[in-house]
């Protein structure tokens, strides 16, 4: 019986995978199993939240100043996160935003916040569609003038503000916190604002 070349090839290679050490399978496994137990022991030390939110003073327009952003956000001008409580206790997010300057069309997405602490109303999971439900933490507040909302993660950040401009000192000392919360400086973005 003859064979082709091709044939011939092809059954040299399957003969040289058969012949590959039990050994080399063995060691391929266990790092493998190594990787994937070091990463399920890569543990997530939880957000601290705020001690209470007054969800009717905390309504309204928050300025995104600096974010780490989700890639939807990424190179966006002029961000701004509205909030505004549905009948039903949840929270309507309008998000609007100007894609590749701020002369460009003023665009917006929702989403839904959903309190899952009501004793403190600074733990949300926030929907932007079904069926994701996203971590959403309001770690800092102050005055109501200055919030940074997390993520566990440590993923992404959004530090707002009242007033789309701020004094450079408290913009460094709200960066400043938000580091000390565990998230890396060198990826902060500061969004440009009118």
């Amino acid at each position: 019986m003859m064979l082709s070349l091709g044939a011939k090839s092809m059954i040299q290679r399957r003969e040289s995978r058969v012949r590959c050490p039990s050994w080399t399978k063995a060691l391929l496994l266990g790092a493998l199993l190594m990787n994937l137990i070091a990463c399920s022991h890569n543990p997530i030390v939880p957000l601290a939240t705020v001690a209470h939110v007054d969800l009717d003073r905390f309504m309204g327009d928050w300025f995104v100043v600096a974010t780490i952003p989700t890639l939807f956000e990424k190179g966006l001008f002029n961000p701004v996160e509205h909030y505004a409580r549905n009948a039903d206790g949840s929270i309507k997010i309008t998000f609007s935003y100007r894609r590749g300057s701020l002369t460009a069309p003023k665009q917006q997405i929702t989403a839904t916040g959903f309190i899952q602490n009501s004793v403190t109303n600074a733990t949300w999971a926030m929907q932007p569609f079904w069926p994701i439900k996203a971590e959403y933490l309001v770690v800092y507040l102050q005055d109501d003038e200055f919030t940074i909302i997390g993520r566990s993660k440590r993923d992404y950040l959004w530090i707002m503000a009242r007033d789309a401009h701020i004094a450079p000192q408290q913009l460094a000392a709200l960066v400043d916190r938000a580091v000390a919360l565990g998230y890396p400086r060198e990826k902060i973005q500061l969004p440009v604002q009118p």
